[in-house]
């Protein structure tokens, strides 16, 4: 299973946010990675550069590759309504990304760690694959074995009460995909239309 495995600081770094985990070491250094640090003169970044980086931003926020992320920009350039949109709502209905919102798991790397390892169920049954796309009214859940393992049980955390497009509830360890976010719901600082405007070159 294709995923990034390389250094997660160095990334925050190059965006200038923690969109790979908590970001503690970008107040100690936040200058992006390379030789001569804040010294180096940067060029001002062009119109292609800038749609380039902010599709980059998206593939290590979610996890995903390339041949997978133009995939699910495919599916979403699809569906009916504005493409941005639909891929940002397509991201987040992931599997792993759901196990995340729902506070099941620390991180999303954590969350693909517990799908990939059979811990998770939805509606009922064992799902191992982290891109599982989530329908409205889908139920996430942990195995029954897997609800009895203090490691697993201790990292949860509940969810974040701003992401209203999902329920959990922390005594059953079960939640429910309500349904596809709207936009101004995902706290993500995404540009999703410099995006689609580098897939349409």
């Amino acid at each position: 299973m294709a995923r990034y495995t390389g250094p997660k600081t160095k990334i925050c770094r190059i965006f200038g946010e923690p969109i790979t985990g908590n970001g503690k070491w970008l107040t100690k250094n936040s200058n992006p990675p390379g030789m001569h640090g804040a010294n180096r003169k940067r060029k001002t970044l062009g119109e292609y550069a800038l749609q380039l980086r902010e599709k980059q931003k998206a593939k290590y926020t979610y996890g995903l590759l390339e041949k997978q992320f133009r995939k699910t920009f495919e599916e979403a350039s699809r569906r009916k309504g504005v493409t941005g949109e639909n891929l940002i709502k397509l991201l987040e209905a992931r599997l792993d990304n759901t196990v995340f919102r729902m506070g099941i798991a620390p991180s999303r790397q954590g969350a693909r760690q517990l799908v990939s390892h059979k811990h998770i169920t939805v509606n009922g049954e064992v799902v191992n694959v982290p891109s599982y796309s989530m329908k409205p009214g889908d139920i996430v859940g942990l195995k029954n074995k897997s609800a009895v393992n203090t490691s697993i049980t201790g990292a949860v955390r509940g969810k974040n009460t701003k992401f209203n497009w999902i329920d959990f509830n922390e005594t059953e360890l079960k939640g429910t995909f309500i349904a596809y976010p709207e936009r101004e719901s995902v706290p993500e600082n995404i540009k999703e239309q410099l995006i689609v405007e580098l897939y349409s070159k």
